[in-house]
């Protein structure tokens, strides 16, 4: 299994493409068959050149349908051989997004039940929360 790390993403990101790629290593550390891999372009051309059969996606809310939905047909355009699987989260973390940690974190808020130790540490770092 590819995690991928896109480097360039439309959205504002708060860490960088190598900060990014430390903690989802360290996410990843518990599981021997997850590499954690940088990548910029097309993500279906990236699927190709590392010989993937498919893209995981992940969908949290209906909106999160629409958008994917849209993406995997883009994708078998340009690949008619590579497949697009979504994965529905539970419903306990249907709110959760990058933007509602952000915001919690960035006014001190306690995020600690929507993310891992180090992800708690590495934004209370970036937003200046510790001493």
């Amino acid at each position: 299994v590819v995690l991928a790390v896109y480097d360039k993403p439309l959205k504002s990101l708060l860490f960088s493409p190598e900060e990014r790629m430390t903690l989802a290593q360290k996410a990843m550390e518990a599981y021997p068959n997850v590499t954690v891999v940088g990548y910029s372009g097309l993500t279906v051309s990236f699927a190709k050149q590392i010989g993937a059969k498919a893209i995981v996606r992940g969908l949290r809310v209906f909106s999160d349908f629409e958008y994917e939905f849209r993406m995997a047909l883009a994708n078998t355009r340009l690949d008619k051989e590579i497949d697009t699987l979504a994965l529905i989260t539970t419903e306990a973390n249907t709110f959760l997004s990058s933007s509602t940690v952000k915001e919690i974190a960035s006014y001190g808020g306690n995020v600690t039940s929507m993310v891992p130790d180090f992800v708690d540490q590495a934004l209370k770092e970036k937003y200046g929360w510790t001493a």
